[in-house]
């Protein structure tokens, strides 16, 4: 089996511009190499910058190998996006035990995020673009609303106890899972503090937080909020 030449390191970060060497491929090898090829520029120049011609001088083949591939840009894309998606999925899941208690179970929701980060830098800044509205499929925006449907789960009990009503828990669940997002697209360009430091801080301070809502939360301003109607 000829080996794969990869312009991503082993962090998965894009690399230069640098064409693949022209190697005999089985099917499978050539469409994962592809695959590869086109995550890596669509993560570093966008989607519209990014067209059929590159990626197949990219990958040391011809346009119409990559069309009998995917169909064209917009398959190549959906493909890449699915993969990346599936793969920080699956590690989500693979670090969650059934017995483990709320808050372990939330400490391995975020390390998970930012092991996929640290690991996958490329498959992350592409899920994070603003994908074009004509394409099919899913985004990093489905990923974060199955953290948030996880962690409402966890935390309605916990409402509960304390006196909160547990049917507001999408409330908390979202402005959770919204937050990892945030810290993690902040992070990945940072790169400081390591991982696991990282997600000590956050779940902290999602846990602290937690244990010090109000039953009964009110907003504490007394003064309305001046309405200035535009010019």
């Amino acid at each position: 089996m000829s080996r794969i030449e990869s312009t991503s390191d082993n962090q998965g970060k894009s690399a230069p511009n640098r064409p693949y060497k022209r190697v005999r491929m089985t099917r499978n090898e050539r469409r994962v190499q592809l695959a590869q090829v086109a995550r890596d520029l669509f993560a570093r120049k966008g989607y519209d910058a990014v067209s059929i011609e590159e990626i197949a001088a990219q990958a040391g083949v011809s346009k119409p190998v990559v069309y009998e591939h995917f169909g064209g840009k917009e398959g190549i894309y959906n493909v890449v996006v699915d993969r990346e998606l599936t793969t920080l999925s699956e590690l989500i899941f693979s670090k969650m035990y059934k017995d483990a208690r709320a808050r372990e179970t939330l400490e391995a929701i975020v390390v998970a995020v930012f092991e996929y980060i640290e690991t996958n830098e490329a498959g992350f800044r592409l899920l994070v673009q603003r994908s074009p509205s004509t394409l099919e499929g899913d985004s990093f925006s489905t990923v974060l609303a199955d953290i948030a449907d996880i962690v409402s789960e966890l935390i309605a009990p916990m409402l509960e106890a304390s006196g909160i009503d547990p049917r507001t828990a999408p409330i908390y669940g979202q402005m959770l899972a919204g937050g990892i997002g945030q810290v993690g697209q902040w992070w990945v360009d940072e790169k400081v503090p390591d991982k696991e430091n990282l997600a000590a801080h956050v779940v902290n301070f999602v846990w602290d937080g937690l244990r010090g809502l109000e039953t009964e939360p009110k907003l504490r301003g007394s003064t309305p909020i001046p309405h200035h109607p535009a010019p």
